[in-house]
């Protein structure tokens, strides 16, 4: 799955997750809704994504340009 793909996802399960928390637990969980917000708007000034470098440390949701390129099978 594209790396952009599974950011996109975490970051709207936060958030729904978090407004939940908020509306049945503690409003102060809206706090790390900002929080994901923040981080969403200061990844497209920057393209810094906090996420992002820790899945690539867990080498999880690989770009199709940085995945290696195939090898044929009967090349010589």
């Amino acid at each position: 799955m594209k790396m952009h793909m599974i950011i996109r996802r975490f970051a709207g399960s936060f958030i729904l997750l978090s407004l939940l928390l908020a509306h049945y637990h503690s409003p102060y969980w809206l706090w790390f809704t900002a929080f994901v917000g923040f981080n969403l708007l200061q990844s497209s000034f920057t393209g810094f994504c906090p996420l992002e470098v820790i899945l690539r440390k867990a080498n999880v949701g690989r770009d199709d340009s940085s995945a290696p390129a195939p090898r044929a099978c009967c090349s010589k």
